[in-house]
C-alpha cells in the first residue's frame, strides 16, 4: 500500500485515478489546486506525489520545489501535456522521479508509480515477513505456520505499515497520518479499535502479542 496525493484540476481524471488506484490497493488522495497541496504536504506524509504542472494558483513546479526545499520525502512524478525537452529537464533537474506526458494510459501511470515505489525509499508491494509471521498485501492475508486469517483493509494497511517499521514506536497521532485520508475523522479510540481487531486475528494465527502498547506513547511492532 502506498499512499499518494494527486494534485490534478482535471475532476473527471482525478476520479478515474482514484477508482483505480483504489482498486490496487492504495490511498490517494486529491488537491485541485497547488495552494492546496502544500497545506496537505505540510501536514500529512505521503509516498508518492503525481503532480500536474499547470494549475490555478500555484504551478506544479511551484509545488515541487517547495516540496523538496522543506525536505519532502515522496517520489514524485508529473502529469502534464508539457511534452517539451526543456520542460522535462527541468522536472527531473529539480528532483522529480518521472514525468508523464498527457494523454496518457492509465495503466502506464499505475506501472511508473510501481516502479519508483521499488527503488530504495520505496514501498512496493510484496510479501512481507516478520519473524514467522507473512503478511500478503494484495490478498490481505497474514499467516504464522499453516494458520491463515484474511484481514480487512485497515488491518492490513496497519500491519504493513508496522511490518516495514518494526521495533519503532508510532503514536496514534503518527499511525492515523500515515494510513488515513487527511478527510477522515481519526480519534486515538480509532485507532485502538482497529489496533484490538488487528491483534485478535494476529493471535488467531498463533503469532502472539507482536504489536505491544507502550504507555501514554503508542505502539511497536516488536522481536527480529
Amino acid at each position: 500500500m502506498a499512499k499518494i496525493l494527486l494534485v490534478e484540476d482535471d475532476k473527471e481524471l482525478s476520479e478515474q485515478l482514484s477508482a483505480w488506484f483504489a482498486s490496487e490497493g492504495h490511498l490517494l488522495e486529491v488537491a485541485a489546486t497547488g495552494e492546496d497541496a502544500v497545506q496537505l504536504l505540510r501536514c500529512f506524509p505521503y509516498d508518492v506525489l503525481l503532480l500536474d504542472w499547470t494549475l490555478p494558483g500555484l504551478s506544479g513546479l511551484d509545488v515541487c520545489k517547495a516540496y523538496i526545499h522543506t525536505g519532502g520525502l515522496a517520489k514524485i512524478i508529473f502529469l502534464t501535456g508539457r511534452g517539451d525537452i526543456v520542460d522535462k529537464e527541468s522536472a527531473l533537474d529539480l528532483g522529480a522521479d518521472d514525468y508523464v506526458t498527457k494523454p496518457f494510459e492509465v495503466r502506464e501511470l499505475a506501472a511508473r508509480v510501481r516502479s519508483v515505489l521499488r527503488r530504495p525509499g520505496g514501498t512496493g508491494p510484496c510479501h512481507l515477513q516478520f519473524g514467522s509471521i507473512v503478511l500478503d498485501p494484495a490478498l490481505r492475508t497474514v499467516c504464522c505456520g499453516d494458520r491463515i486469517e484474511r484481514l480487512m483493509k485497515r488491518e492490513a494497511l496497519i500491519l504493513e505499515f508496522m511490518m516495514r517499521h518494526p521495533n519503532r514506536v508510532y503514536s496514534s497521532l503518527e499511525l492515523s497520518k500515515q494510513l488515513w485520508s487527511s478527510a477522515e475523522e481519526v480519534t486515538p479510540e480509532t485507532v485502538r479499535s482497529w489496533m484490538r481487531n488487528l491483534r485478535t486475528k494476529l493471535r488467531a494465527v498463533g503469532a502472539g502479542e507482536v504489536i505491544k502498547t507502550i504507555p501514554r506513547t503508542g505502539y511497536v511492532l516488536e522481536g527480529r
